[in-house]
């Protein structure tokens, strides 16, 4: 199992695109605009997408990716997400208002976007690939993912702020590899950070206090012109063992 990382950025601007990961060849982990660095050949093989939320940075280029199959596949993207996203994406985006109704293009018997809630807890497997959904905290319904391969299992915090089930779940996983977690704003912003569900350093020491699993730990989602900044508050609170900074075009093996 493989995931890319296409876009890992709390904005865009120089270089920068929004959160989106390739499994493999067929599976998006949330629509960012860092689905972009993809070419045609690669966003027509697409299959699945999970969402972790419905925020604009996480959902983006869905539906210009639609807009890129055309009418000439043999079946829908498959998208997955919990009811409150599902319920945002078709009545604000896919309302033939803002984009064009794919669940109804070009015909409502063979649609180009079937929607699929998936509940927090549920998991989805896809050829020898699971992927769990697990509720987190954030300023909309929001989960975070564990997914497993045959050589470990990788976890994404998604968007949240201080939380209790995502760290519980990954406790018992066994084979955890890496974690994706988000640190969106300074120890300065701290209340900015808490009022927008997010975390900042501070609140990241406590939260990995919640681990006790070793693993590799990835930092992403910083807010542009912030990142070093965040980064070094955040050596400064772990001296040992520091998180590392999550890039795009990085690459997972699992």
């Amino acid at each position: 199992m493989q995931i890319r990382v296409l876009g890992c950025s709390g904005g865009i601007g120089a270089g920068r695109s929004t959160t989106s990961f390739l499994l493999d060849r067929d599976v998006l982990i949330d629509a960012g605009t860092g689905v972009g660095a993809l070419d045609t050949s690669a966003l027509l093989v697409l299959d699945h997408v999970f969402l972790t939320h419905s925020h604009l940075d996480h959902v983006a280029a869905l539906p210009f990716l639609l807009d890129t199959f055309g009418a000439g596949r043999r079946a829908p993207l498959q998208v997955h997400a919990q009811e409150a996203t599902v319920a945002a994406l078709k009545a604000h985006v896919f309302n033939d208002k803002i984009w064009p109704d794919f669940t109804r293009i070009p015909s409502p018997e063979t649609p180009l976007l079937a929607l699929r809630t998936l509940n927090p807890g549920e998991e989805v497997t896809l050829a020898g690939r699971s992927i769990r959904a697990i509720p987190v905290n954030h300023a909309v319904p929001a989960v975070g993912y564990l997914i497993r391969g045959p050589g470990g299992s990788l976890a994404f915090s998604g968007d949240t702020t201080v939380t209790d089930e995502f760290w519980r779940v990954l406790n018992d996983c066994a084979d955890l590899k890496h974690l994706i977690v988000e640190t969106s704003y300074t120890d300065a912003e701290a209340e900015l950070a808490r009022i927008a569900r997010h975390m900042c350093p501070r609140m990241l020491v406590g939260e990995l206090q919640k681990l006790r699993r070793r693993a590799q730990i990835h930092i992403t989602h910083l807010m542009p012109g912030r990142e070093d900044t965040i980064m070094r508050e955040i050596a400064g609170h772990i001296p040992h063992d520091t998180p590392r900074r999550l890039m795009p075009g990085e690459i997972f093996e699992l």
